[in-house]
C-alpha cells in the first residue's frame, strides 16, 4: 500500500500503475481512488501512467480534523505530483474532483501539466448566488449536510440511484456498482465529508477556469441529476481559453462508470489530439 507523508503529516494513500505519460485521476464526493477503476485499468493497457489518490479524510487516507477545503485539497496534490516527480502530465478530475483539478492546475500545475480534463464536474460554481442565479439553492446542500451528519448509511445508499440514473424508466440497474459507492463512501470520515459539502458547492472557479492556460476537456451528462450540466459545464467552456465541451443526451453523473466505454475513448482522443 503506497502512502505519502504531506507537510502536515497527513498520511495520503494513491495507487501508481505503470510507465509513460502520467494520467492523474481526481475522485469525487465521497468517494475514493477506486471510483477510477474503469478509467485506471484502461488507460494503463493503454501504455500510460495512471495515478489516483484518496483525497484527505475520504476512502485510506488519514481521517484529518482540518483541511477539508480546495486549496488544501490542491496542496496535497502538488505534494503528491512533486514527490513523484511527474511531468507533462494529464489531470482529470469527477464532480469535485473537477474543482480541486482546476484549482490545482492554476496554482500549481505551470510547467507540469500538459492537459486537464473535468468530467462532471462543479466547476464554476454550484451554489445560487447573486453572482450564479441559476445555481442550485443552498437548502438542497444544507440537506445533504444534515443527511451526512444524521443518516449517512441509509442517505449515501440512496443517493446512488440518481448518481447513475437508476431512478430513470428503462434504466439496468446493477447492484454491485451501489455497493461499490457505498463501501467506498462509509470507508471515509463522516467529518470530512461533512465539511467538503462546503468545498464542492460554494467554492468559486471562476478565476482558476480564466487562467488556466492549457487545454481543457469538459464532459457532461446532460442528465445529471447531482451537478446540473446548464449552470456548470456549459460556463466553464466559456470561461476556459482553451476548452473543449462534450455533452452527453441521458448520460449520468456517474457516467465514468455506466458509460465508461465512451467516456475513456474521448478521454484517449482528446489526449491524442
Amino acid at each position: 500500500m503506497s502512502t505519502l507523508k504531506l507537510k502536515d503529516g497527513t498520511e495520503l494513500y494513491y495507487k501508481d500503475w505503470g510507465t509513460g505519460q502520467p494520467i492523474v485521476f481526481h475522485h469525487g464526493w465521497p468517494l475514493s481512488s477506486d471510483d477510477w477503476d474503469a478509467q485506471m485499468f484502461f488507460f494503463f493497457k493503454q501504455g500510460f501512467r495512471v495515478i489516483a489518490h484518496d483525497r484527505r479524510g475520504h476512502g485510506r487516507s488519514t481521517q484529518t480534523t482540518s483541511g477539508h477545503e480546495m486549496d488544501t485539497y490542491a496542496s496535497d496534490v502538488a505534494q503528491l505530483v512533486e514527490a513523484l516527480d511527474l511531468k507533462n502530465a494529464i489531470h482529470v478530475g469527477h464532480s469535485t474532483g473537477g474543482g480541486e483539478v482546476i484549482r490545482y492546475v492554476n496554482k500549481y500545475g505551470k510547467g507540469r501539466v500538459a492537459k486537464a480534463v473535468l468530467v462532471s464536474a462543479v466547476t464554476p460554481s454550484m451554489v445560487k448566488s447573486p453572482q450564479n442565479p441559476d445555481g442550485v439553492p443552498m437548502n438542497v446542500f444544507d440537506d445533504i449536510r444534515l443527511q451526512t451528519a444524521t443518516n449517512r448509511q441509509q442517505f449515501f445508499r440512496d443517493l446512488t440511484l440518481p448518481f447513475y440514473g437508476y431512478n430513470r424508466e428503462g434504466a439496468v440497474e446493477k447492484d454491485g456498482i451501489r455497493l461499490n459507492w457505498w463501501r467506498q463512501g462509509m470507508s471515509g470520515s463522516i467529518l470530512a465529508h461533512y465539511e467538503c459539502v462546503k468545498a464542492f458547492s460554494e467554492t468559486d472557479f471562476t478565476e482558476d477556469l480564466k487562467n488556466v492556460d492549457v487545454p481543457v476537456l469538459v464532459l457532461h451528462g446532460e442528465d445529471d441529476q447531482i451537478v446540473p450540466y446548464q449552470t456548470t459545464a456549459l460556463l466553464a467552456a466559456k470561461l476556459l481559453k482553451h476548452g473543449k465541451l462534450i455533452t452527453y443526451p441521458g448520460f449520468p453523473h456517474g457516467m465514468p462508470t455506466t458509460e465508461a466505454a465512451t467516456i475513456n475513448a474521448d478521454i484517449l482522443n482528446f489526449i491524442k489530439s
